[in-house]
């Protein structure tokens, strides 16, 4: 029995370009297992139509003859049919209300769903993710409002005006060539001192943070801890900038002083901690939020203490956040909307509490697209096409008109089954107060 996969094409904005898997990939499992592949004709997606034909793909508008089908970003209501298998990333596990309509359409026609975001190991480590992505070309796109921010607000000439945004480069290897020479040029020549000196604080320490951090770490820089900060503006070195990455111990502290931090505890009673994250703010320069966060948590920037930092004598520094877990009014407070590669910016007024897009104004900038790794489709995909395609036979040819306890498919899949022929798994149940 040949088992039929459907890739749907993403058409959710002009930048989704990013594919589940490769044609490399789907060459391999053809030729290796008894699967063929359907594939949505795109005229924007990074691996053209042509190449999934010569890889052996079948290109075709119906994919009804396919029981399991792959996309990346949510499907609209009408796509869904009835008893087929969808994996995707649905945004639906923290009851996002924008998409539990699609959630209980997916239920009306015994959907099973499969999430990305919840295919882990057994310590709860994601094991396929855009994550990396997300936060390389939200470290770029930060630094390149940086210097745009600089210039055109402050007109200050300044290296960070040389960055470019993420999807003008060609390749991720372009674009760590050219942050390679950029990290020459401040060794050589210096920041403006007006600027000096640099600190980029970093909120959070996972694959987000990572991949933020990996393009940082092209360019010259010291590395702080939280305590150190108030040091550095003693004799501040301008041919390097600074890093510090706080974690969860640094952001928060027990409401009761007599109880010591413990992080398992803060992850499952965030309730029992408030943020002191506002002691650093005043130190840094650019802020890059990495954080998981839900409505449990403490926050880390909030409108008050924007507003009532303009009462104090001193100006603020932090120039511009890099939002790249954007949740809207979340950890970043002021983050009131998403953004797109071609406007990827609005400056937050905290007197006024509005919002201006591009980089100029009173306050500070946010840097909140959401939909980052698109900005480097082809690397991207690759990257995510390589861990998923492994998975994929086994996905293919599970029945799934078994009980769930009954299904065979690997723990780390198994995991993710959200929806199976219409129910939400023991797992997930608790979704059901969101619909």
């Amino acid at each position: 029995m040949t088992h039929i996969i459907g890739i749907r094409r993403e058409d959710k904005n002009e930048w989704e370009q990013r594919v589940p898997l490769i044609p490399d990939h789907i060459k391999e499992i053809q030729e290796n297992h008894d699967i063929s592949f359907l594939i949505q004709p795109s005229k924007i997606r990074a691996y053209n139509d042509k190449s999934y034909q010569k890889a052996g793909a079948i290109i075709s508008e119906d994919l009804s003859k396919a029981s399991v089908i792959f996309a990346v970003k949510e499907i609209p209501e009408s796509f869904f049919q009835k008893n087929k298998t969808y994996i995707f990333f649905s945004h639906t596990i923290k009851g996002q209300l924008y998409n539990m309509s699609m959630l209980k359409k997916m239920m009306e026609l015994n959907c099973t769903l499969i999430d990305y975001e919840r295919i882990v190991d057994e310590n709860n480590r994601r094991l396929i993710f855009f994550g990396r992505y997300a936060g390389i070309a939200g470290m770029v796109d930060t630094l390149w409002g940086f210097g745009e921010r600089l210039e055109k607000q402050d007109h200050i000439r300044n290296p960070f005006s040389k960055i470019k945004q993420t999807y003008q480069y060609e390749s991720l290897t372009k674009l760590k060539q050219h942050f390679t020479d950029i990290g020459n040029y401040i060794e050589s020549h210096g920041l403006p001192e007006s600027i000096n000196p640099v600190i980029i604080g970093f909120a959070g320490y996972g694959n987000v943070s990572n991949g933020a951090q990996e393009i940082l770490d092209l360019l010259p820089f010291v590395e702080l801890q939280p305590q150190q900060l108030k040091t550095v503006f003693d004799e501040p070195d301008p041919h390097t900038l600074y890093k510090v990455v706080f974690k969860e111990e640094d952001m928060v502290q027990p409401k009761n002083p007599s109880n010591p931090f413990q992080l398992q505890d803060y992850y499952h009673y965030p309730e029992k901690y408030t943020s002191t994250f506002e002691q650093y703010i005043p130190y840094l320069s650019i802020l890059i939020n990495a954080i998981y966060w839900d409505n449990r948590y403490p926050r880390l920037v909030t409108k008050h203490f924007l507003k009532s930092y303009l009462e104090t004598p001193t100006e603020l520094r932090l120039n511009i956040i890099g939002d790249i877990s954007i949740d809207i009014n979340g950890a970043i407070e002021p983050t009131a909307k998403a953004t797109t590669p071609d406007n990827p910016i609005f400056v937050y007024h905290p007197r006024t509490d509005t919002l201006t897009d591009g980089v100029k104004g009173e306050g500070i900038a946010i840097m909140a697209v959401d939909n980052l790794p698109c900005e480097l489709p082809k690397d991207s995909s690759r990257s995510f096409s390589e861990i998923l395609w492994h998975f994929v036979p086994l996905i293919a040819k599970t029945d799934y008109s078994v009980l769930f306890d009954q299904l065979s498919l690997p723990p780390e899949i198994k995991r993710a089954v959200i929806l199976h022929n219409g129910q939400l798994t023991p797992q997930y149940t608790y979704i059901s107060k969101y619909l």
